[in-house]
This record gives structure tokens, C-alpha cells and sequence, in this order.
């Protein structure tokens, strides 16, 4: 049986919110590229800064849950 992590915000790659990191983790992903993708998709047209700011309010912070 295999465990899944839980999709968390980040307390040690941390850079804002810890959005970028906790879905690094999450996927085993390195967080600057994550970060980096972030970035880039910033300069593309739509609501990526909005998008973001409900991730840091949705993705409950790992202190609060469980691990």
C-alpha cells in the first residue's frame, strides 16, 4: 500500500508563502523550478497573482495538519 503526501505549504522552502515549495514537495519537484515556472507564467496574460493568493489561503500550512 502506497502513502501519498498531502499537499501542504512549505516551512522550509519558504520564500512568500510557501505556495512554490509546498508543491515541490509535494511532487518531489525542485522548488526553484517550480518557482521559476511561476515566474514565467507571470508574463503570460491571466490571473496568476490571483491564483496564487488563493493557494496560500486554500493549502492549509503543515503546522495546522498532521504529517
Amino acid at each position: 500500500m502506497t502513502t501519498t503526501k498531502k499537499l501542504t505549504r512549505s516551512e522550509n522552502n519558504r520564500v512568500i508563502g510557501g505556495v512554490c515549495g509546498g508543491i515541490a514537495e509535494r511532487y518531489n519537484w525542485e522548488p526553484r523550478k517550480v518557482r521559476l515556472a511561476f515566474l514565467l507564467s507571470c508574463l503570460l496574460p491571466g490571473p496568476q497573482f490571483i491564483a496564487y493568493l488563493v493557494l496560500w489561503f486554500a493549502i492549509p500550512s503543515r503546522r495546522t495538519v498532521n504529517v
